[in-house]
């Protein structure tokens, strides 16, 4: 089972019945772009709760004034049948800048940018615009 497509899917079911929370079985890696999507201003705030053996990631979600979401389209590109590496010479903007593209770095989850900027590829995880 893919963990980090049904973050994506917990994500995008709670923006279309306009949830104000999501709850997310913990991992570290959907922890980490959790956080990852906070500092990116797409998710707003993100926190662990539970005991030791259930945990959970509470995220709450970000409106715009009139009601739209943050977020309106998530996508997973490297998949467990198919894994998608690419080279920071190899990534470009997405949507002509307004989305953000997140790659699996030996340096940690980094957005496309940071990314072509410490001049690191990896696995690419999923766009986001």
């Amino acid at each position: 089972m893919d963990t980090i497509a049904n973050m994506l899917t917990i994500i995008r079911n709670g923006q279309a019945v306009k949830k104000d929370l999501v709850r997310i079985p913990y991992s570290k890696v959907k922890f980490n772009l959790a956080k990852l999507l906070e500092k990116e201003g797409f998710l707003g705030s993100v926190e662990t709760k539970g005991g030791n053996h259930k945990l959970i990631i509470v995220a709450q979600l970000k409106y715009g004034e009139g009601g739209g979401s943050h977020i309106n389209s998530l996508k997973r590109v490297s998949k467990p049948g198919q894994r998608l590496y690419v080279s920071y010479k190899n990534l470009r903007p997405i949507k002509e800048g307004y989305g953000r593209a997140i790659i699996s770095t030996p340096r940690g989850l980094l957005t496309g940018e940071s990314a072509k900027k410490e001049k690191v590829g990896g696995e690419y995880i999923c766009e986001i615009w």
